[in-house]
């Protein structure tokens, strides 16, 4: 069985989608749909912006979401039997498993990328990436901290970013440096993703998941807040709103599809190998490729 995996932000880079424009027609009606339906031209910040103008949350989500859907929508050939996203990129799964369609799909991430970016301005905050230490290390050392820190991406054994006020963040750091960990490096991010700093975001985008049309998807997507299997558009609205201030549980979502019979994952946009590295942590036997 292939499951589709699509990254999320820091998967961007400068020129992407370019090549699908140039060589694909079909990528040029999608690219230009998008452009019709964003009111500005995100293809020409794609195609031609600095690696600065790319790292804009509402630049960057929009964009990496076009990258994924559209390589995976002029490759009809190959279909996956399960999807996932880290944290932005389920919205790309669900657009490819038919739960939401294209243009229902680039609004949702268009309201997201405007919501989070907003809830950054609100209140400073940040995220910091924790290797070489064991999860349950790094929960308690959060949890031990008398400021706003949770842990926020599980993404693969030894690698655990964490989220929350600037102090906190750095408080955990320092803590986890002197329990054992190999590294702890501040991200440049805009803000706590996927913790308590994004309750606004998941206010405002709550009305706009509300008012969209989720369709009973051909295959199951493994959602980041509980890392289990769902073809239940409600069940999947719910779980799509949550994740916004929810940890990605991509590790447990990983081991989950290898048990449900996964045996090669294909991953879809962005550069094609951030999710394939993780993948590797987490098991160094499974097959995987890019699209």
């Amino acid at each position: 069985m292939r499951a589709f995996v699509f990254p999320g932000q820091a998967s961007q880079f400068v020129g992407m989608g370019k090549d699908m424009y140039t060589n694909n027609e079909s990528a040029r009606i999608l690219f230009d749909q998008a452009d019709e339906i964003l009111g500005y031209q995100i293809s020409k910040v794609m195609f031609e912006g600095t690696e600065e103008e790319l790292k804009e949350t509402r630049i960057t989500q929009p964009s990496v979401f076009l990258h994924s859907v559209i390589k995976a929508l002029i490759n009809p050939d190959v279909v996956p039997d399960m999807v996932a996203g880290h944290s932005l990129g389920e919205f790309s799964a669900l657009v490819v498993n038919g739960c939401l369609d294209f243009a229902s799909g680039l609004l949702l991430v268009k309201e997201r990328a405007e919501a989070m970016q907003q809830a950054c301005e609100l209140e400073q905050s940040t995220m910091a990436a924790i290797l070489g230490l064991e999860d349950n290390k790094v929960e308690e050392i959060c949890n031990s901290i008398n400021h706003t820190v949770i842990a926020a991406n599980y993404n693969c054994p030894g690698q655990l970013v964490i989220s929350g006020s600037i102090q906190g963040v750095e408080e955990a750091m320092k803590a986890c440096m002197e329990a054992g960990a190999k590294r702890a490096i501040k991200l440049a991010v805009g803000g706590a993703f996927h913790s308590p700093f994004m309750q606004p975001a998941q206010d405002r985008l709550k009305a706009a998941i509300e008012q969209t049309q989720f369709s009973e998807p051909f295959c199951p997507v493994y959602q980041n807040v509980n890392a289990t299997p769902s073809t239940d558009p409600d069940v999947i609205k719910k779980n799509i709103l949550i994740q916004l201030t929810a940890p990605v549980l991509w590790t447990q979502i990983v081991r989950n599809m290898i048990t449900d019979g996964c045996d090669h994952f294909t991953e879809v946009g962005g550069s094609g190998s951030v999710l394939r590295g993780m993948i590797r942590q987490i098991d160094r036997n499974i097959l995987s490729d890019a699209l």
